[in-house]
C-alpha cells in the first residue's frame, strides 16, 4: 500500500493482511459505526457468485481489527447452498444494528435478508427474510429523515437484462417496508446500486451507477414520496458503483470511478465534493492512476462512505479483490 497525501486523511489501512486473507477474494464492503466501535463487512469466498462466498465481520475497537469472522453463509434448510451477496450495515436511531444482505445465485435470483446486532456487532441474531418484493438496500446504506422514516435505496436487475431503481421506505424503523414504482426507464438508462443525498426541507437526490458511462440522478422535494425522470449528472462512470454521504456542514461527497466509457475500468478511485449535488470538484485520488497501474489486474471499487456522530468520514472499498481498505477523513480539510 502507497500511503496517501492529504491533510483530511486520519487514518488509511487495510482491515486484514492479504497475507492472513480468510478468503481468496473479498468485495462490496461496507462500514457502520455504533456506540463508538467501528463495524466493515464484505462477502468473501472463492470468487464472486462462487457458492462458498459467505458475509465477513470485522470489528475496530481500540484502534485495530479483529480477525474477520464469517457470520452467515447461503446454506439453505434443505442443505443447498448459494453465494451471499452486498452486505449493507445500518443503524437506525434507537434501534439495533442492521446487516442486510442477499441470498442467490445471481443478482438476477437473489433475495433480501437481514441480522440485527445489539452489541455493536459482537454477535448477530438469526437471519430473517424480508417481505416478499423487498430486496433491502442493494448496495448502499439508506437514510433516516427527521421525522424517523427510513429511505432505503433499491435496485432491480431482471433476467432479460433490464436495470431499474427504486426506493423501499419504512415508518416504522425498519420492521415493514413498501417501495416506489421503478424510477427509469431501463431503455434509456440502465441504473442500479442508488446513493442518496439529503438536500433538506424535503429535497433528496439519488446518484445511480449506469450502463451509460455516466451516474444518473433523480431529484424528490417531498421527502421521497414521489421522484422527477432519471437524467444523465457531468460525472463518468464505468459501470461501477458509487456510494455518497451528505456532510452535516451540508456538503456532499461522493467516492467513484471516473472513468467513463472504459467499461470494467476501476481504477483510479476519487473523492469529490459538492455543495448542490450538480457540481462537483475533484478532490484526491484515493488510489490514483500510477505508472506501474495494470489495468487489467488491478481494482478499487465499490466504497462505503458515512460520517460518524462526531463528524469525522469513514470509508471501506474493494482492494484489488484482495482485501478491504479503510480510511478515515477529517472534513473539515475537504477543500
Amino acid at each position: 500500500m502507497i500511503p496517501l497525501e492529504h491533510s483530511s486523511i486520519l487514518v488509511q489501512e487495510f482491515i486484514y493482511d492479504i497475507e492472513n486473507a480468510p478468503t481468496p477474494e473479498c468485495h462490496a464492503s461496507t462500514v457502520e459505526v455504533s456506540n463508538g466501535t467501528v463495524i466493515a463487512s464484505w462477502f468473501g469466498g472463492t470468487k464472486e457468485k462462487n457458492k462458498d462466498v459467505g458475509i465477513w465481520v470485522s470489528r475496530n475497537t481500540n484502534g485495530s481489527w479483529s480477525a474477520p469472522v464469517e457470520v452467515v453463509n447461503g446454506v439453505q434448510e434443505d442443505g443447498t447452498r448459494h453465494p451471499c451477496w452486498n452486505p449493507v450495515l445500518f443503524k437506525p436511531e434507537e434501534q439495533p444494528l442492521y446487516l442486510f444482505y442477499k441470498v442467490g445465485p445471481s443478482p438476477q435470483e437473489w433475495w433480501g435478508l437481514y441480522m440485527t446486532s445489539e452489541d455493536d456487532g459482537k454477535t448477530w441474531s438469526e437471519p430473517v427474510r424480508l417481505q416478499d418484493g423487498i430486496l433491502g438496500p442493494i448496495k448502499n446504506q439508506p437514510i433516516q429523515l427527521e421525522n424517523g422514516a427510513i429511505v432505503s435505496p433499491s435496485s432491480n436487475e431482471t433476467l432479460t437484462g433490464d436495470w431499474t431503481i427504486h426506493i423501499e421506505q419504512s415508518v416504522d424503523s425498519a420492521k415493514t417496508w413498501t417501495k416506489t414504482e421503478p424510477l427509469n426507464d431501463p431503455e434509456e438508462f440502465g441504473a442500479i446500486q442508488p446513493v442518496v443525498l439529503n438536500h433538506g426541507n424535503g429535497k433528496l437526490q439519488l446518484l445511480s451507477r449506469t450502463k451509460n458511462d455516466v451516474v444518473a440522478q433523480n431529484w424528490s422535494e417531498d421527502h421521497g414520496k414521489t421522484w422527477g425522470e432519471m437524467t444523465a449528472t457531468s460525472l463518468p462512470n464505468p459501470n461501477s458503483g458509487v456510494d455518497g454521504v451528505t456532510l452535516k456542514d451540508g456538503r456532499h461527497l461522493l467516492i467513484y470511478n471516473p472513468t467513463g466509457k472504459n467499461w470494467g475500468d476501476r481504477v483510479p478511485l476519487s473523492l469529490g465534493i459538492s455543495k448542490d449535488g450538480k457540481n462537483w470538484e475533484h478532490v484526491l485520488d484515493l488510489e490514483p492512476l500510477r505508472e506501474t497501474t495494470d489495468k487489467e489486474g488491478e481494482e478499487y471499487s465499490y466504497p462505503t462512505v458515512i460520517q460518524a456522530k462526531d463528524g469525522k468520514v469513514h470509508l471501506v472499498y474493494t482492494w484489488n479483490r484482495k482485501t478491504v481498505k479503510y480510511i478515515v477523513l477529517e472534513p473539515s480539510k475537504i477543500n
